[in-house]
């Protein structure tokens, strides 16, 4: 029990509790500050970030707050003489820890904040990611989701879309399509260039910039084979395609010209 009637004894204990005081005041004083400039912090970065998404910028708003908070807090537990040192050292260790533990996540993260910074699609485009074809209806900090033409629900993990090639069906607004086309030898080519021409100048679907291209491809086993180039509106692709092949279809039979089937041709050897 300390003897309170020495003077010396006294001045200790006053010493000791100014320093408590004091380092208490300072520590309370560096956590609001603290407070206060990371709401500060977040508001500035998310400025600057919602520049680039919305969803980014709520992220990396939250990482400026956090970080600050966490550098008020150090500073506070060493303003009332707290050894922070190994504090730092076990808190650098558990996030080492537990990064290589979601080594996978943090790679799908990091595809997912290039993926809204670079903006190889958006929301509403059809693209080919991830070894997956669909239209993109979310794209999220991990994964991104797609609609198939057939309507079923895709999830494709980010790190998967940036590490492959991404096909945007619908950035540029238009697309061409080929179209095949094969007759019977025989066929006059002039013949087959004006069923083909007649046929989709009827298509409404068809642009008529940059026009319309024909070419003559093969020489196969059972027909001449020809290839129809036509473009259309990125939302009309699928109808065009439909409404060109019927088109081109009656036409071909209105004319008698002759659409034929492979044929296999069988010789029999002579048994003797």
């Amino acid at each position: 029990m300390p003897d309170f009637n020495d003077p010396s004894v006294v001045q200790l204990w006053t010493e000791k509790a100014w320093t408590l005081a004091t380092g208490a005041l300072l520590a309370l004083a560096i956590l609001i500050l603290g407070w206060i400039a990371s709401k500060w912090a977040g508001r500035v970065v998310a400025r600057l970030a919602n520049k680039l998404d919305s969803t980014v910028a709520g992220f990396l708003a939250s990482l400026a707050r956090y970080a600050v908070l966490a550098a008020a807090v150090i500073a506070s537990l060493e303003a009332v003489g707290v050894q922070t040192t190994s504090l730092v050292a076990i808190l650098g260790a558990a996030g080492l820890a537990v990064g290589l533990a979601l080594q996978g996540s943090l790679a799908n993260f990091a595809s997912g904040v290039m993926i809204l910074i670079f903006r190889p699609f958006e929301i509403g485009d059809v693209v080919s990611a991830g070894g997956e074809t669909g239209g993109v209806i979310d794209i999220g900090l991990f994964a991104s989701t797609l609609r198939t033409p057939d309507n079923h629900t895709i999830i494709v993990p980010n790190a998967g879309v940036t590490g492959g090639v991404i096909t945007n069906y619908t950035r540029e607004g238009t697309r061409r399509g080929a179209i095949d086309v094969g007759v019977a030898y025989g066929t006059s080519l002039d013949d087959v260039n004006a069923a083909v021409m007649a046929a989709v100048g009827r298509c409404d679907l068809v642009l008529t910039e940059p026009g319309i291209g024909f070419a003559f491809t093969e020489m196969a086993a059972s027909s001449i084979n020809f290839k129809v180039f036509v473009w259309s509106t990125t939302g009309n692709f699928l109808g065009m395609l439909h409404q060109v092949r019927s088109e081109i279809y009656n036409e071909l039979n209105s004319r008698g010209i002759d659409i034929p089937y492979d044929q296999l041709v069988l010789h029999k050897a002579d048994a003797g």
